[in-house]
């Protein structure tokens, strides 16, 4: 079998024909993802035992002629800011390197009940804090389209190992793009869905208002069956939407004449030239298919950056004040009081941009300093949400692209935070704002990197959103 080719509905279809077992394709997916990953650093642990038990499971449910489950064998990775109950989880920190969780995250447990098989855990930065994937402390991911490139960050161990076929299909976290944008390096499928619409129990916590659960696949349909498996309400996370969840794949097949597709046009400045044509071209596509394009404006996009660097690391201040040596990280044990143990485990466990997060967080809460940053970001981050929802009321959905650029260079950008930081121009506001936003391949560059096609709808319209990726997928095939 070609492992690297396969598909979810592949396998179904495999499985169902008995071509070949679940415990054989875990096999297979094991071996092949660990042969390959050091071209790619894209895995961080495999967790075998736990595969070959799950592919039994599904195998035990074939032979009984019992349904294996929408994800029935499929080999599927998971970020590794996202706990796996006896599978070590170490968000790519030296403080959590030796960290093994005693539970499962909800998103984790909704994958093995329908069958999936989890090869391991992917690479990441650490605490999900980057848009290059450099900042791990466990080395740098490739992007398997072109070594000497970042894949993007910080789901990018996700979005190369389903690149590379060593996964199926992965989770990711979202907190300002870290789906979509490695999803747009790499040339694969990435969803966010609508905040709360993915419980976030055992995601480990970045920014808390901002952070999703999503999947990363190789085709549209694989995206939307995967976030069929994961959505809907979960008690164990307060955010948790009770919205009832729909059929994803019910309307993929359906065309998309007539709907109104809007363009930002603060999303279209400052583009390199050929992610500008790229998008372009996927416009009239979208325009040839029976859309009906408008130019739309969401006038608070110049504010977006400065908000979300405010928010995120405030909320990153607040949430990395737990990891203190004290309880599951690493220690200092050479420290000569309480206080020293503190200074000197978070001084040589974190990583430099965590530190940096933490230190602009800290000064924006700060006394004198949180009405002043804080708050008028608070404030700021509600205009955003109005922009869109004025927009929403003149078209059905809005496409624009998910980075400014394609895959960068290795090194290219890290020694220039503010300009890493600008990079996420296009995809930080989906974020504030909460909505559902995917990108999906429009096409490469002459030099063969990929480019994405971000697409954004209402909040929990993730329906309509899957339709116009899948409408458009199908015609740029």
């Amino acid at each position: 079998m070609d492992v690297a080719a396969l598909t979810i509905d592949r396998i179904r279809e495999d499985l169902a024909a008995r071509r070949y077992s679940a415990a054989e394709l875990a096999t297979a997916a094991l071996e092949f993802a660990q042969a390959e990953n050091p071209k790619t650093n894209a895995y961080l642990h495999f967790c075998p035992e736990r595969a070959m038990a799950a592919a039994r499971r599904v195998d035990e449910r074939l032979a009984r002629g019992e349904d294996p489950g929408p994800l029935g064998g499929v080999p599927v990775a998971v970020k590794d800011v996202i706990l796996t109950k006896d599978v070590r989880t170490t968000c790519a920190s030296r403080l959590l390197e030796k960290y093994v969780p005693p539970y499962d995250a909800t998103a984790v447990a909704r994958l093995e009940e329908a069958g999936a098989v989890i090869l391991g855990k992917t690479n990441c930065d650490e605490f999900a804090m980057g848009s290059s994937n450099e900042n791990s402390a466990f080395g740098p991911v490739r992007n398997p389209v072109d070594p000497e490139r970042v894949p993007g960050g910080s789901s990018g161990g996700s979005a190369a190992a389903v690149a590379q076929g060593t996964a199926v299909a992965a989770l990711g976290s979202d907190t300002g793009g870290s789906i979509r944008q490695p999803a747009s390096f790499c040339g694969v499928v990435g969803v966010t869905p609508t905040y709360g619409r993915v419980s976030r129990y055992g995601l480990t916590a970045f920014a808390s208002s901002l952070d999703h659960v999503g999947p990363l696949a190789r085709n549209v349909r694989d995206s939307a069956r995967l976030l069929q498996v994961i959505a809907g309400r979960d008690p164990m996370d307060s955010t948790s939407a009770f919205a009832p969840v729909p059929d994803y794949l019910a309307g993929l097949d359906e065309d998309i004449r007539g709907l109104k597709i809007g363009l930002p046009k603060e999303y279209f400045q400052d583009l390199a030239t050929e992610t500008g044509d790229l998008v372009a071209a996927a416009v009239e596509t979208l325009k040839g298919l029976g859309c009906e394009i408008r130019e739309v404006s969401l006038p608070t996009t110049e504010y977006a950056v400065p908000c979300y660097y405010v928010i995120c690391t405030a909320e990153a201040s607040s949430n990395l004040a737990r990891y203190d040596g004290v309880r599951y990280t690493i220690r200092a044990e050479d420290a000569e009081s309480l206080i020293d143990m503190y200074r000197k485990t978070r001084g040589r466990g974190f990583g430099a941009e965590c530190k940096r997060r933490i230190m602009l967080g800290t000064y924006v809460l700060s006394a004198g300093y949180y009405d002043a940053y804080y708050l008028k970001a608070q404030r700021v981050r509600t205009l955003i949400s109005r922009d869109f929802q004025a927009a929403f009321e003149q078209v059905d959905a809005l496409v624009a692209p998910v980075s400014p650029f394609p895959a960068f260079k290795l090194g290219e950008k890290i020694d220039d935070p503010l300009e890493m930081y600008l990079s996420d121009i296009y995809t930080i506001t989906g974020d504030l704002a909460g909505i559902p936003c995917m990108s999906v391949p429009c096409g490469r560059t002459a030099d063969g990197l990929p480019v994405g096609l971000q697409i954004l709808t209402n909040h929990f319209q993730e329906p309509l959103m899957f339709r116009i990726a899948a409408a458009y997928e199908r015609a740029a095939a």
